[in-house]
């Protein structure tokens, strides 16, 4: 193993997000959870990729046979649950290969393919990102099998309601509550009314596409459910701010028509998710107030 204990680092990103969540045990279980791991599947593992995520420590990996892998160890959290299972389920086709898995209490161990040259597709202009994602969701969108164990878009979608109702009981919401409420309950109730199911990525956007040699472009780090596939499309949209603030209207209809999308039913998805999200990202406020829908399109 290449990283020794005296010269493990976790990256500044990751260091901050699990001290916030008061994960001090788990950064400290680091260092042995890397080296058994290293071990078990004998791996040479390297400095860890900077800036880094918030969830996972995440490195460069080589095998003994000489073959580039990447190692992730991410603490456990509800939206991330099922990586795996999806990895395993594309088995490759339009995201990365997964190669070992092990879930322990706290923690996910995932050895993974290596993107080269692993640029990201932010790197790209915005309206050719709209065509990868899309392309990409056309491949990921499956049935998913009988008896899976992936849980439903609306238990995610219900969640974080009920937090985003938490902070509205707490006057932390600064929407007007008429359209707050309406936001909200449509976050809540959207999920149930999908006319078809499949396998979500949920957390699609720029930033997790990387370039690849096998192909060129590939997922990384899905937080897998199943449910309505016009909501997968949400987290790409609010990644492209300027587009999404100048007209919202246009960019909710160049994606719907890209991937054959109900308009509606996009534009429904983005006002309930600019609501919810509005509390972190109060900019989104004024883009839920131009999509605020009339009782007609309900």
């Amino acid at each position: 193993m290449a990283v020794s204990h005296r010269d493990f680092s976790v990256p500044g990103n990751l260091l901050a997000a699990a001290r916030e969540e008061g994960r001090e045990e788990w950064l400290a279980s680091l260092p042995a959870t890397v080296a058994r791991f290293a071990e078990e599947w004998a791996l040479t593992v390297g400095a860890p990729f900077e800036p880094g995520g918030q969830t996972a420590w995440v490195a460069p990996a080589v095998t003994a046979r000489g073959e580039e892998r990447v190692l992730k160890i991410a603490w456990r959290h509800a939206e991330a649950d099922h990586e795996g299972d999806g990895l395993r389920i594309w088995a490759g086709r339009g995201a990365v290969v997964l190669f070992e898995v092990v879930e322990l209490d706290e923690t996910i161990i995932l050895l993974l393919e290596r993107c080269r040259p692993g640029s990201p597709l932010s790197n790209a202009p915005e309206p050719a990102q709209d065509e990868v994602i899309a392309g990409l969701l056309r491949r990921l969108w499956v049935e998913p099998p009988v008896g899976h164990r992936f849980r439903p878009l609306q238990e995610m979608c219900s969640r974080w309601a009920d937090q985003f109702d938490a902070e509205r009981a707490a006057g932390h919401v600064g929407l007007d509550p008429t359209l707050a409420a309406h936001g909200i309950d449509l976050f809540r109730s959207l999920a149930a009314t999908a006319d078809r199911t499949v396998l979500l990525c949920t957390d699609l956007h720029a930033g997790n596409v990387l370039a690849a040699d096998r192909e060129p472009w590939l997922l990384i780090d899905p937080k897998p459910y199943v449910g309505d596939p016009t909501y997968d499309v949400v987290q790409h949209l609010l990644n492209c701010p300027a587009r999404l603030h100048a007209n919202p209207d246009r960019l909710i209809g160049r994606i719907a028509d890209l991937l054959d999308l109900d308009r509606n039913r996009l534009r429904l998805w983005m006002f309930a998710r600019c609501v919810q999200e509005s509390l972190g990202w109060p900019e989104l406020a004024d883009v839920a107030r131009r999509l605020r829908p009339d009782e007609a399109s309900v």
